[in-house]
């Protein structure tokens, strides 16, 4: 049950994709995906529907917490879709196939090399 179906054809329209400015909703998703203290997953059922979702931890001082919290599928899907979140190995049982998600590492900038004549002097 793979999620290729979301993603874009070609390499180049991914790229395109990956530089259009996000909205508030893939933000905030992004940023939760992001964080490593926050282990996000995706479950996809025998039919093809998909739940993003992470455990938020019992917060001692509200009381509020200790559940599962899940994620809008829309912006999930279009993060993944841009290639800015990437889906880990398949831990497949008879129901449902789950991925752990992670946001997609951009690239730093190439160093600029100096000209000849700048490294000489």
């Amino acid at each position: 049950m793979p999620l290729t179906a979301v993603r874009p054809r070609t390499a180049a329209s991914r790229a395109t994709a990956r530089h259009t400015p996000l909205g508030p909703g893939e933000a905030a998703v992004l940023r939760t995906v992001a964080d490593a203290r926050t282990p996000v997953f995706v479950t996809v059922r025998e039919g093809g529907r998909r739940r993003y979702s992470y455990w938020r931890p019992l917060d001692s001082a509200t009381g509020r917490g200790g559940c599962y919290v899940a994620l809008p599928t829309a912006e999930c899907d279009a993060l993944h879709a841009a290639g800015r979140i990437t889906l880990g190995d398949p831990v497949a049982d008879p129901a449902r196939t789950t991925y752990r998600v992670r946001a997609t590492r951009t690239p730093a900038a190439p160093v600029r090399a100096l000209p000849q004549r700048e490294r000489a002097a």
